[in-house]
């Protein structure tokens, strides 16, 4: 058993994938020598020397598009854009090239890439270097989402990742970087649409992904402990593809379903999960979806400020009472 933060499991995720296969690289900027500017991929030049780990220059278009092209002749890239912020950059080869290759050659090319990056609030960088950007990707055909919410899946979802044909994001969140999880085995392996319920409950659902997972498991925890709530929460882990057996098991239980979210409440991934639900499940509900959200406004920098934006422990268990006590 070891004691592993969030980010060790990033390196050492890489780092399994790239001993079990030699057709696995990984560039980026300052992801070699520096280590990272997180220093999530400290090691990796050390153990597997300047071919296969890539110091890049300042260019998110050069990037994706080296480990695009690597992908079309048989390699398998793991390419880091370091703040997801800066994924509108190179959006065009995301959205136009990465994501359809497949489709347009009739299958007869894929990209089994994967774009990690550093996603969301809590570090008071500011706008630019702050937003939670799942949505955009979601929005996409051709592209696979993931965000892992603690270190065991950090390995799990990478492995998956990166033996997959498809292209995949890969959010890290940079709030999560320090957090520590005792993990007995790490050759884990945690199918890509499998959602993970963090805690049973039987009077609401929260449905919720990365942060905000672990924000909304101690919601339940404080619900349960000292309001008797029994609350379930449900992490997505990945929203494309979308566990949507496990959300409907999920939702008949209790018939009350709140979703946290870190997006912009305008498009965020949330309002795509209470549209399904109301489609398909809307003779379960017991009442209204209440979404969670950050508002739709740029982050701002100011530590107070950023704190008052972003959904708090505090707010999920205040929203849930209040919803329950109607």
């Amino acid at each position: 058993m070891a004691q592993l933060t969030y980010r060790e499991a990033v390196s050492l995720s890489i780092a399994q994938c790239m001993r079990k296969d030699e057709k696995v690289l990984f560039l980026g900027e300052d992801v070699g020598a520096a280590g990272g500017v997180f220093k999530a991929t400290v090691g990796l030049l050390e153990e597997f020397g300047s071919v296969r780990v890539k110091d890049t220059p300042i260019s998110e278009q050069a990037i994706l598009g080296a480990a695009m092209g690597a992908s079309m002749v048989g390699l398998k890239p793991i390419a880091e854009i370091m703040f997801s912020d800066f994924l509108a950059v190179c959006w065009d080869i995301v959205a136009n090239e990465i994501a359809k290759t497949r489709y347009m050659s009739d299958g007869q090319i894929n990209l089994p890439l994967v774009i990690r990056t550093a996603n969301g609030a809590g570090s008071k960088f500011g706008a630019q270097h702050s937003q939670s950007l799942e949505n955009w990707s979601m929005a996409v055909p051709g592209l696979k989402v993931v965000a892992p919410s603690c270190p065991s899946d950090v390995i799990g979802l990478m492995t998956s990742s990166v033996a997959d044909a498809d292209p995949v994001i890969f959010y890290e969140h940079k709030s999560l970087y320090p957090m520590k999880e005792e993990i007995k085995d790490t050759n884990l392996f945690i199918n890509l649409g499998e959602a993970n319920i963090m805690h049973e409950g039987s009077d609401a659902c929260i449905i919720s992904l990365g942060l905000m997972a672990q924000r909304s498991k101690e919601a339940a925890l404080i619900l349960k402990n000292k309001h008797k709530i029994k609350v379930s929460v449900l992490d997505l882990r990945t929203l494309v593809p979308l566990d949507l057996q496990t959300i409907k098991r999920e939702v008949k239980k209790s018939g009350l379903v709140f979703t946290v979210e870190e997006n912009p409440r305008l498009c965020g991934w949330g309002s795509e999960i209470s549209s399904i639900i109301v489609e398909q499940l809307f003779s379960e509900l017991k009442g209204p979806i209440t979404r969670i959200t950050t508002p739709h406004i740029p982050l701002p920098s100011a530590d107070i400020l950023e704190d008052n934006t972003i959904p708090t422990t505090d707010l999920i268990v205040e929203k849930i009472i209040k919803q329950l006590k109607k």
